[in-house]
Parts: C-alpha cells; sequence; structure tokens
C-alpha cells in the first residue's frame, strides 16, 4: 500500500506547514490501480517479482533497469547487484537516463530520491506510464501499459484558408467593457456614510 511504503523507507519525522499539505495531497492523488499497472507491467518486462511494496521493490533500480532494457536492449549497459546505496541510485539514474533516450520527456520522470526515499511514489508511477506511452510510440511489440502517446498531426492549409483566417477578429479585441479602476482608494481612507 502506498502509505506503507513512505513510512518505512527513509523516515524523515512528521510534517509541519506546507510539507504537511503537500503529503495530504499526494495521498489524494495516490490511485491504487494505476500502481498496480505499473507494477503487473515491470514485472512481465522484467521478469522479477516486486515487493514487499511497490517503492521498496524498486528502490534499488534493478527493476527499472531490466525493465528499459527490455524495451531497448543495451540502453543500460550496467546493472549493479550491490546493496550501497550509492549504486542502487546509480541503478536509478540510468534508469532515468534510459527513459528519456527511449522518447520519454524529461518532466514525466521522477527524480531519483523520489525513488530512493519514497518521497513521491505517485510521481514514480507516472513515470512508469509515460515510459509505458513511450515505448508504444516507438512500436514496441512487448506488454502495453496506458494509451498510446498521439503522432504529431501536422495541419496544411491552403492560401484562401489561411487568408480568411486574418480576417476574423477575436470576441476580445478593443473590449473595454470590462475591469476597471472605477472604485479603487489609493491612499484614501474608507468613507463609511450613516
Amino acid at each position: 500500500v502506498h502509505g506503507e511504503s513512505t513510512t518505512s523507507m527513509a523516515n524523515h519525522g512528521r510534517a509541519y506547514g506546507m510539507s504537511a499539505e503537500l503529503q495530504q495531497r499526494a495521498k489524494e492523488k495516490y490511485d491504487p490501480r494505476l500502481e498496480s499497472e505499473a507494477k503487473q507491467w515491470l514485472e512481465q518486462l522484467s521478469g522479477e517479482t516486486i515487493a514487499p511494496t511497490f517503492a521498496e521493490g524498486l528502490k534499488d533500480g534493478r527493476i527499472l533497469c531490466k525493465a528499459v532494457n527490455a524495451i531497448q536492449p543495451g540502453v543500460v549497459t550496467k546493472i549493479n547487484d550491490s546493496k550501497m546505496p550509492f549504486k542502487q541510485m546509480e541503478n536509478i539514474g540510468a534508469f532515468l537516463k534510459a527513459a528519456q533516450t527511449i522518447g520519454v520527456h524529461e518532466t514525466d520522470l521522477f527524480q531519483t530520491v523520489d525513488l530512493f526515499e519514497a518521497k513521491n511514489v505517485n510521481q514514480v508511477i507516472d513515470g512508469v506510464h509515460a515510459l509505458g506511452r513511450a515505448a508504444q510510440k516507438r512500436g514496441f511489440n512487448g506488454p502495453v501499459i496506458g494509451v498510446k502517446e498521439a503522432d504529431q498531426a501536422p495541419r496544411h492549409f491552403d492560401e484562401a484558408t489561411l487568408r480568411a483566417g486574418e480576417a476574423v477578429l477575436p470576441s476580445q479585441a478593443g473590449f473595454t467593457g470590462g475591469a476597471s479602476q472605477k472604485g479603487m482608494n489609493f491612499g484614501l481612507q474608507r468613507q463609511i456614510m450613516k
């Protein structure tokens, strides 16, 4: 369960203020169905089981590297089996770099700390789904997750259509009946009428 994975990993104590609000929002965004889809897809690609939780099972980065190598063989050249934290973070970094090579936008991916310390498991799940979309777009014939990313659909207009579009004025052009400074008091006291 999502809540369990964050408590058993890097425990930084109770959050307060904005941090607490952000943690609450992340809990509200969490979708167990999306996590389950990501887990099953990664297990199919890597041939390994993710346990005991999603975040803990992926923390060393090995399953992620094997999954991305199933999509594009050899994209991750070295997968570290070491239990040393920096080697595990190297695996995560290698996965992130490989995902970008396959076509995942950097903004769709997570940061190493999001997974390694289970700081933002939602972003990890989103990143796995983004990898699935990019793999489908590249024509990957293995297991799929989610929907295929749309291809570019360039539009070609003839000269007459382009000229007709130039003549159309947006509904807001020249509109002055909206916001104004009427009634604004800068430096004046409010007048209270009796």
